[in-house]
């Protein structure tokens, strides 16, 4: 089956569309993915989505103003498909599914609930084509974390690969996470969570005080010093004693001490917590991963790689691209490849990568109303 999957991550940087051939079991990339950015103006109207959640404190479906930032998401999301199909010269009804992730707003699994927003209907009855949406929910319900999702990705994606070493995928998106792969390459083996910060708070941290979107090259983080200091108040956080899985908020954290800081001080030692927590994470592994492949946006930073391989020594440190893998279009086609599951009921979530009790499915089907 030929699906589309989409993400639209913590870091806010743009949707990311892709496109990949699967029965739900095995894998293949198809033609060319695309990165649709968001303008400084959507950048900021998701903010400001982000702010009013907060105060909401839990999902609320009448506030107009997240119903705005959902019309405009979900916009610029079809923007992306159709960006796509172009690109590839497809038509929407050579696409079998679209898996359409949203935008995380909140999640707070240990209250029972986490809230993505998007519209599903609205994106299948304008492209034709059906869309699975909504992935989250069922886990939770359940008594998951919701989170992370992708490891049934990660091992489908890797199973070709030659090989048992035991092996970990560490995404380094907004918030970074690890899938623990072990030499078994079983489901049930999978484990997972979230580590803890990933580009989220530095990409905060320089806009804020530069305006810029990101520490380009890690350009500001290598003119810094690292503030152990503040560094070990920052790991003291319980979070990272607890076993996984587990998972995290984009604004889990919230640094105390860092605007103290200068600015390249301050990219430096929030690039460090992010390197920290991953390497802290895989000692709660049954053993720690023979080799470390790295996807997200993280890995396009020197400085974080730098500070990932230092912290995380002796395993092997490569990005994905090592091992033949687009590195930036891991989780759009991971979507791809979960509603082509959910399409077959197949789980998407297990308990060591979610904390759920057995294998779960997950994702709401909508189905073109005119098609």
């Amino acid at each position: 089956m030929l699906s589309v999957g989409l993400m639209s991550g913590t870091s806010l940087d743009g949707v990311d569309a892709a496109l990949l051939l699967t029965d739900g079991v095995t894998t293949e990339p198809f033609g060319h993915p695309v990165h649709i950015p968001y303008s400084r103006e959507i950048q900021n109207l998701l903010h400001e989505g982000l702010a009013t959640a907060r105060l909401h404190g839990k999902p609320v479906t009448s506030d107009p103003k997240i119903r705005h930032v959902e019309e405009i998401l979900t916009e610029h999301h079809i923007i992306a498909v159709k960006d796509l199909l172009s690109d590839n010269g497809l038509k929407s009804k050579e696409i079998e599914v679209i898996g359409f992730h949203g935008q995380t707003l909140l999640h707070r699994p240990a209250e029972g609930w986490t809230w993505q927003i998007g519209d599903g209907q609205a994106m299948a009855d304008t492209l034709q084509i059906p869309v699975v949406s909504d992935f989250r929910s069922n886990d939770v319900a359940a008594g998951g974390q919701g989170a992370p999702l992708v490891p049934i990705y990660h091992l489908a994606h890797i199973a070709g690969r030659p090989g048992n070493a035991t092996l970990a995928i560490v995404n380094i998106g907004g918030v970074a996470n690890i899938t623990w792969i072990a030499a078994s390459r079983a489901p049930e083996d999978l484990i997972s969570c979230d580590s803890g910060p990933g580009n989220a708070l530095l990409n905060d941290w320089i806009a804020r005080n530069t305006g810029e979107d990101c520490d380009q090259d890690g350009g500001y983080a290598r003119q810094g010093t690292v503030d152990e200091a503040l560094l070990a108040q920052w790991m003291a956080d319980d979070y990272f004693r607890q076993a996984p899985p587990k998972s995290l908020d984009r604004n889990s954290f919230t640094v105390p001490g860092l605007d103290k800081l200068s600015l390249e001080d301050g990219a430096a030692t929030l690039t460090a917590f992010t390197a920290q927590a991953i390497a802290d994470t895989l000692k709660l592994f049954p053993k720690h991963p023979e080799s470390c492949f790295i996807c997200g946006g993280g890995r396009h930073n020197p400085v974080m790689m730098e500070e990932v391989e230092r912290r995380i020594s002796p395993a092997l440190i490569s990005p994905v691209e090592s091992i033949g893998w687009h590195g930036d279009f891991i989780e759009a086609e991971a979507f791809a490849f979960l509603a082509v599951r959910r399409l077959k009921n197949l789980p998407i979530s297990f308990p060591g990568t979610t904390g759920v009790n057995r294998p779960m499915p997950g994702g709401v089907i909508h189905l073109p109303t005119n098609r």
